[in-house]
């Protein structure tokens, strides 16, 4: 298997999109239309990795902190929520145009035109050289009307991130909650970016889902937050069983910080297409707070009873895209082997994000085997999320089952039907032990505990 600088397979990405599909994680939305360009549909695996990710993401941030709590704010806001914030007004990218084939790229992708040199600029898609248009703005917001007239006033947009749905929500839960700062807000939701160039599978689309939590600071105190949220969010990452090798911070230098921002590090993935984000903590000091009290004449201070002080709280923001971690964990998690002359492709996910997590399967179709592998099917899936299988050899179930990241497979066989055992055979190992019918929702609950 050839593998390029990353560690991965060189066609991996390709790999990737091939085995989303056969397998059901991710398809390619509208696809009996052609498609919708980068926007994409999660199938029965995908949609269950995809919560699975999002229900560990919950845990960590809400579920293990009594001074962080949750909201769901509207996709649709107050157009006025996007002049506060400044991206009316400055969430643009800068676009060119080949004039030879008509491909747009953003001009600060482009190595020569970034630098002032769009005579040498080569076109990645077509090859010819410096055929480029003036890079112009383009807007990364989706625009659409509210009510029956669609006109300037009925302007509204879709959300290109969710953190403003927690800002404009500051006061409301901090007084129905009774949070005290520090404190902070979490929420996952959708948003939309009308990217210029989207791609590389699921990685930068167009309609995509974010995890983030707003961390509300009193103003002074925020780089100790700041690390400390550093620290804890890659811990989290590596709970995802990701290889610490292809994990690194990457601070903004002076001129990739954002606006809004003082002080950011990304979270970078080697992908086989290079180191990229998928997430980043942020301090967004009171940008967004002083912003939305200015424009709505509406105080968002907070009071502190103890110190009798008022202030607007500085925020501290960890921001993770699920899709992208999604895409992180696929493309860590993939691997191929040799195994009896055949190639095995395995997806070694953690058990505790795989979306099958124990396959059940009678040995052959007769003796009973297929009656009592039934029963322990239908007995674990109030605990586990199984699937009985009984389609082709025991082989072929195997490679669907390895293929589809399934932690365990539990085979009924003639020893079965003498003892009440059950083989277990790990993915990972591929070793096989006996375990009684009656304790298999044991064995597999410390496992996965464990993992």
């Amino acid at each position: 298997m050839s593998e390029n600088e990353s560690g991965h397979p060189s066609d991996l990405m390709n790999k990737l999109v091939s085995l989303s599909k056969r397998r059901g994680f991710i398809f390619q939305s509208s696809e009996i239309y052609g498609g919708v360009g980068s926007v994409y549909d999660y199938g029965p695996l995908g949609i269950e990795l995809k919560n699975k990710i999002q229900q560990h993401w919950w845990r960590e941030m809400v579920y293990r902190h009594d001074n962080i709590v949750g909201v769901d704010a509207g996709i649709l806001m107050n157009p006025e929520v996007w002049v506060a914030s400044g991206h009316v007004g400055a969430f643009s990218d800068p676009l060119v145009e080949c004039t030879n084939c008509h491909r747009r790229f953003r001009a600060d992708e482009l190595a020569d035109i970034e630098a002032g040199n769009a005579d040498e600029q080569q076109c990645p898609s077509c090859g010819t050289r410096g055929n480029w248009t003036e890079p112009r703005q383009f807007d990364l917001m989706f625009k659409t009307f509210m009510g029956v007239v669609q006109d300037d006033k009925a302007t509204v947009y879709l959300r290109p991130e969710t953190a403003q749905g927690i800002f404009v929500n500051f006061k409301n839960v901090q007084d129905s909650a009774r949070q005290k700062v520090p404190f902070g807000i979490a929420q996952v939701g959708k948003a939309f970016r009308n990217e210029i160039t989207p791609g590389n599978f699921i990685f930068r689309t167009r309609e995509f889902e974010q995890m983030e939590m707003q961390y509300f600071v009193k103003p002074g105190s925020e780089d100790e937050h700041f690390e400390a949220w550093m620290e804890r969010r890659m811990d989290w990452v590596k709970s995802l069983g990701i290889r610490e090798d292809r994990l690194r911070l990457h601070e903004h230098g002076p001129d990739e910080l954002a606006h809004y921002c003082k002080r950011a590090f990304d979270i970078e993935y080697r992908f086989p297409f290079g180191w990229q984000e998928f997430e980043g903590i942020h301090n967004r000091t009171d940008y967004d707070l002083g912003n939305h009290q200015e424009h709505s004449g509406k105080k968002l201070e907070y009071f502190d009873p103890a110190s009798q002080e008022r202030y607007v709280p500085y925020v501290v923001e960890t921001s993770a895209g699920l899709s992208r971690t999604l895409l992180v964990v696929l493309a860590d998690a993939y691997d191929e082997e040799e195994l009896e002359n055949e190639t095995r492709i395995v997806l070694r996910l953690s058990p505790k994000l795989a979306p099958i997590q124990a396959a059940v399967f009678p040995l052959v179709k007769k003796d009973g085997m297929p009656e009592i592998s039934e029963k322990l099917a239908a007995d674990l899936r109030g605990q586990f999320n199984v699937q009985h299988d009984v389609a082709g050899s025991i082989g072929k179930r195997y490679r669907r089952q390895d293929e589809a990241g399934t932690p365990f497979c539990l085979t009924i066989d003639g020893e079965t039907l003498e003892n009440g055992s059950v083989t277990v055979r790990d993915r990972d190992t591929l070793a096989q032990e006996r375990v009684s019918l009656d304790s298999v929702a044991a064995y597999l609950a410390d496992a996965i505990h464990k993992a």
